[in-house]
This record gives C-alpha cells, sequence and structure tokens, in this order.
C-alpha cells in the first residue's frame, strides 16, 4: 500500500506494511500437544530443536505441527487430539491410551520446541519419516518438510526424495541422534543450512 501527497502528485510515500503476526499462540495451541506418544509406551522417542529465521535468530511464536505413522506404519485413526467436554466445553486433553499421531507445539522464548511421539514405521518406498508443517511470524503460506531419524543409511539412501538432493541439502532433513531416543532437528527458514521446504500441488 502507497500513500500519495496530494499536494505533490509526483511523490508516492511508502506506508509500513500489514502486520503477519505473531497471532498463532492465541487459540491455536492446547495443553499437551507435544506429548504425542500414550505415556510409558516402549516405544517412545523425542524429537527437539530450534525455528530460527534468515539470520539464524530463533523464532519464539513459531508453530510446529507434526504428523506420523505408528512404528509399523500403519496411519492412526484414533480421534482425540483435542478432545473437549462435551458438558463444559473445557479442554480435556488426550486420552493418554490412544495414538494419534498428531501433535502442536508452540516454540518457547529460545525457538525451542520439543514433541514426544513414536518412532514412525516405514510406507510404501519412503524410508520413516515425520511429516511436519510450519507456522510463523512473516510467512504468509504455511511451509511443509519432513523428519527421517536415523539408523538405516541403506533405507535413507533409497528414499525417493532424498535420494535426489545434494548432499547439503539432504542433511537438512535428517535429525541428528544425540542419545537413544532423542533426536535434534532444527528448522532453518531461510539463510545458510536453509531447510528444506516441500510444495504440494
Amino acid at each position: 500500500m502507497t500513500k500519495i501527497d496530494t499536494s505533490r502528485p509526483d511523490s508516492v510515500l511508502p506506508t509500513p506494511s500489514h502486520t503477519v503476526g505473531p497471532f498463532y499462540g492465541h487459540a491455536l495451541p492446547f495443553r499437551g500437544g507435544e506429548d504425542i506418544a500414550p505415556l510409558g509406551h516402549p516405544d517412545t522417542v523425542t524429537v527437539h530443536g530450534y525455528v530460527t529465521d534468515g539470520e539464524g535468530d530463533p523464532l519464539p511464536d513459531a508453530l510446529i505441527e507434526l504428523w506420523g505413522p505408528d512404528p509399523d506404519g500403519t496411519i492412526p485413526a484414533a480421534d482425540g487430539s483435542m478432545r473437549r467436554d462435551p458438558a463444559s466445553g473445557g479442554f480435556l486433553g488426550r486420552n493418554g491410551v490412544e495414538f494419534t499421531g498428531w501433535g502442536r507445539i508452540q516454540t518457547d522464548a529460545n525457538g525451542h520446541w520439543y514433541a514426544r511421539t513414536l518412532r514412525p514405521g516405514a510406507r510404501g518406498r519412503s524410508a520413516p519419516y515425520l511429516s511436519v508443517c510450519v507456522f510463523a511470524r512473516g510467512l504468509l503460506v504455511h511451509l511443509y518438510t519432513r523428519i527421517y531419524l536415523p539408523g538405516d543409511a541403506g533405507v535413507l539412501a533409497a528414499d525417493p526424495l532424498l535420494s535426489g538432493l545434494e548432499d547439503a541439502r539432504r542433511d537438512t532433513l535428517i535429525a541428528a541422534e544425540e542419545r537413544a531416543g532423542t533426536y535434534r532437528f532444527d528448522i532453518r527458514l531461510q539463510g545458510e543450512g536453509e531447510t528444506v521446504f516441500l510444495e504440494f500441488q
């Protein structure tokens, strides 16, 4: 949008740009969104990391949505990630038994996020992965990416998406194992080391 000085028709002055968030923290996060795996499940893994902008600065108000199949590759069909009390409308949380495969996590003041989920199983010709959707300030359209967990180099090398990428770009999609059952996956929105984002048509 521009503002025209009517006393000088030849001058066009820029106006401040419209605000593009951050509004995601108002109604989208929900209690327990990071606890995707049922409590005490033996196949639970923790995935965590930071969301950073093109300058490498953390984004304290981004939202991450994760979805993944269960360990045998089956797509979960259970409802209940955001159950509500039918009488009061209040939030009940997950039932703690069924695996929905889906969660929503808000980054903290340092741009950090984490989720406890089940290690995904393989589906089709793809190596096992978690689907990721990123919402952040300044993004008019959310971004999609994947988190591949390390473990079987042969399976990762044969994945149709990973095998088509240069090594440096490929590495932005593979989490680093910090210790057994804990993986780090940072999301860089722009700049050097930018995460590979996917476009669905």
